[in-house]
């Protein structure tokens, strides 16, 4: 019985250590589980973040890219209408010209000297010409309020209503953008 009872307390001691010996186990095991875990949240944030800068560099990027476009727009426009300020202030000698032109000579001394400021003026508007200056047409056509400055209005039957009946200065533009509007009379 002594025998029996050694083997039971054997057992029982056996158990025992297996059970102490599985607490230590499962804790391990929940401890590498919980390190785990914060790894792979560690992992998930940091690509996350890697995420946030590589959207950040192509917005970056991208923004980089429209100023470089919207700084070679302005450079073409710069160019293109590099003579605005010029040939607005040549307008008025431009009118004056056309005064000049306007008035009638009655000597052939006048006469002469009208020729010559005739030809300085065809000179004037070929140089302007060149540099892309152009009248904007108004006697005739359709008023059009972005080409046209209207002063005055008249009725004449003879023609539609809304054309230009008389152009008072004339208009200028530049390529596409408009110097100064043609001051006009329209039809009722």
């Amino acid at each position: 019985m002594s025998e029996q009872k050694d083997e039971i307390v054997e057992e029982l001691e056996a158990e025992k250590l297996d059970e102490q010996a599985d607490v230590p186990a499962e804790d391990e095991i929940a401890e590498t589980e919980e390190d785990v875990v914060e790894e792979v949240d560690e992992l998930t944030l940091v690509k996350q973040q890697l995420e946030e800068e590589q959207n950040k560099a192509i917005r970056l990027r991208a923004d980089f890219e429209n100023y470089k476009r919207r700084v070679q727009l302005d450079k073409e426009a710069d160019y293109k209408y590099r003579a605005q300020s010029v040939l607005s202030d040549i307008l008025p000698v431009l009118d004056n010209f056309e005064r000049a032109l306007a008035v009638e000579t009655t000597s052939e001394e006048a006469a002469s000297l009208a020729k010559g400021v005739e030809m300085v003026y065809r000179s004037l508007l070929d140089a302007v010409k060149k540099e892309g200056l152009d009248q904007i047409e108004a006697e005739g056509v359709p008023f059009d309020p972005n080409f046209h400055q209207a002063v005055m209005q008249e009725k004449d039957d003879t023609k539609d209503s809304g054309v230009v009946l008389q152009e008072l200065q004339k208009g200028y533009k530049l390529k596409d953008r408009i110097l100064r509007p043609a001051m006009v009379k329209v039809n009722e």
